[in-house]
């Protein structure tokens, strides 16, 4: 948290149940994907790099295409430099991605509520929200594992 106990953050619905909370800074791009099919790609191509796509949501009701454009959004997450997967992109589902500050002092901590990739879960304005484990899935990423073909 920033000095006056309050920091900017990204809410990405990566499912209907499943909202993260990921620092600006973490974000490359919210990318646009044209597309006839209701599922996100599994990799998409940005800025020259292949980048995998983790889809949370895939038998989930929130969706990711939006008919009217015929477009779905993810959400491109700079990794660490070192690892094997140095980008990967999340699928987001619904229509609650926003940007946000959150303050500490209408934060309830969830402790053990926290789902598979994530490294904490919190309370705020009657929302659960999960804190993710970046790394754990960029490294997921990296050794094969499709962390979103399976349940959070």
């Amino acid at each position: 948290m920033s000095e006056s106990g309050s920091a900017c953050c990204v809410i990405l619905p990566c499912s209907s149940e499943l909202l993260w909370v990921v620092p600006q800074r973490c974000l490359g791009e919210i990318v646009t994907v044209p597309t006839e099919v209701e599922l996100p790609p599994d990799i998409i191509e940005w800025r020259g790099e292949l980048v995998p796509v983790v889809d949370f949501g895939v038998q989930d009701s929130a969706p990711w295409r939006d008919p009217r454009g015929g477009t779905g959004l993810v959400v491109v997450i700079l990794g660490q430099r070192d690892e094997s997967c140095r980008f990967f992109a999340v699928a987001v589902r619904g229509s609650n991605l926003a940007v946000c500050k959150l303050a500490e002092e209408e934060i309830e901590d969830l402790p053990g509520l926290h789902s598979n990739y994530a490294a904490a879960a919190f309370r705020m304005n009657g929302n659960v929200y999960q804190v993710p484990d970046l790394l754990a899935l960029q490294r997921a990423l990296g050794s094969g594992v499709r962390p979103g073909q399976c349940a959070t």
